[in-house]
């Protein structure tokens, strides 16, 4: 292991509370007499937070001025395939742009395509990942409407996140991704397959060749990618791996809630109480169905989403690795030339030396930038989860509790009429 100083934890990053501050929690009495929740209640804390990321929203809405939109998806039927295409609507206040909205239909390809000239610009900017091209696993219809609307909001993000950066939001691509009806003869122009492939093959001879030595700060960058990569993925797994055993839970319950309605018709004397549990469990069931359903569109896509943006960090860092790999082999190379190749090896050199400062200057910037976006939505997610889990637990907690209300109303009363 190197002696490099590896970044704290990110999830030490996400919110700045005291590792040793207690949450305490009330089940009963958290309001004051006017409504409004006691200081230290669970909803009056995430309140607060939720208030401070609205502020932080107003913000950033005052400074935009391009807000992109991607809605109304529909199914495309043809002899040989089958896609969506998505609506997209963008409105602008830019003067480069020659109206301030505009409508256009993209399919998942388009995006493919603006992202890969995009990438291909800017090499080392962080550019934001697409969803997955294939199915995901657990996923039985390509083109159902859960699968439809998932995508369809990592879409939305993609181009939101495009459109709020201070480069690309000014490509000459994205700009035409916006406006142009037919997108087809742009896609047609770039580099052909050969230029292409002479690219890749540059690359991988680059990676194969190595580094001489990787700048401190970029060193530390890379280790904490590795390490942030790997805490994201073994949160998306549990993530996943949580959501199916509570909608097993969720089966469980509907099958549960039946066993005591049945049981209340053969026992007369626990009639009542045996379907007060039964409906108990039912509503407890529907409160569950919600809370997943809640994980499923918040948290869970979330994590993902940043699982995918871990991946395109160790790109982007490849990527800057091989400019200097390319740099530090003609370096080496103008020390063996002779006097007439010099002058020619020099140029090559100093190209290489500001396209290798560039790169360096860029990816600092970036991963400034990307670590504030990534630590404002991460922290989003997570306080849209506590806030749904206290929800549900005290929704749960009323059920239960109006059961034994009822309950103990029955008892009083029974205890009376025996007197």
């Amino acid at each position: 292991m190197s002696g490099h100083t590896v970044p704290a934890d990110f999830s030490e990053h996400m919110l700045d509370l005291d590792e040793d501050e207690d949450l305490e929690v009330f089940t009963k009495n958290t309001s004051l007499p006017d409504g409004s929740p006691l200081p230290n209640s669970p909803s009056s804390m995430v309140n607060q937070y939720r208030l401070e990321d609205d502020d932080e929203g107003k913000e950033d809405a005052n400074t935009k001025d391009i807000f992109v939109t991607v809605d109304h998806p529909e199914s495309q039927v043809t002899a040989i395939e089958t896609f969506i295409l998505y609506r997209v609507v963008t409105r602008t206040t830019r003067s480069d742009f020659d109206s301030s909205e505009y409508e256009v239909r993209r399919r998942y390809q388009d995006f493919v395509w603006l992202r890969s000239k995009l990438e291909e610009k800017h090499p080392t900017l962080i550019v934001h990942p697409l969803p997955e091209k294939f199915v995901m696993k657990g996923m039985v219809e390509r083109f159902n409407d859960d699968f439809i609307e998932t995508r369809r909001r990592a879409l939305h993000r993609f181009l939101n996140k495009i459109s709020e950066h201070p480069i690309l939001s000014y490509s000459q691509h994205f700009q035409v991704f916006l406006t142009a009806q037919d997108l087809a003869p742009h896609r047609k122009q770039g580099p052909g397959f050969l230029s292409r492939m002479g690219e890749t093959v540059r690359a991988v001879a680059n990676s194969v060749r190595g580094l001489r030595s990787r700048p401190e700060e970029f060193a530390v960058m890379q280790e904490y990618v590795d390490d942030f990569s790997n805490k994201m993925c073994c949160m998306d797994k549990v993530s996943q791996r949580i959501i199916k055993e509570q909608r097993e839970y969720v089966d469980d319950l509907k099958q549960y809630s039946p066993t005591y309605a049945r049981w209340g018709e053969l026992e007369e004397e626990l009639t009542e109480p045996l379907k007060g549990v039964a409906s108990c469990v039912v509503q407890c069931s529907k409160e569950a169905e919600e809370h997943i359903q809640h994980l499923s569109e918040v948290l869970v896509p979330a994590l993902h989403e940043y699982v995918l943006c871990a991946e395109t960090l160790k790109a982007v860092m490849r990527r800057r690795d091989n400019i200097q790999a390319e740099f530090e082999a003609k370096n080496e190379a103008l020390l063996t030339r002779k006097a007439e190749q010099e002058a020619q090896l020099q140029e090559e050199v100093d190209v290489l030396a500001d396209r290798m400062e560039q790169a360096n200057n860029s990816l600092k910037g970036d991963w400034v930038r990307w670590q504030h976006s990534m630590k404002t939505d991460l922290r989003s997610a997570f306080i849209s989860a506590a806030e749904k889990n206290v929800e549900y637990y005290e929704k749960c907690l009323a059920v239960w509790e109006s059961f034994l209300v009822s309950q103990r109303a029955e008892a009083g009363g029974g205890q009376e009429d025996v007197a």
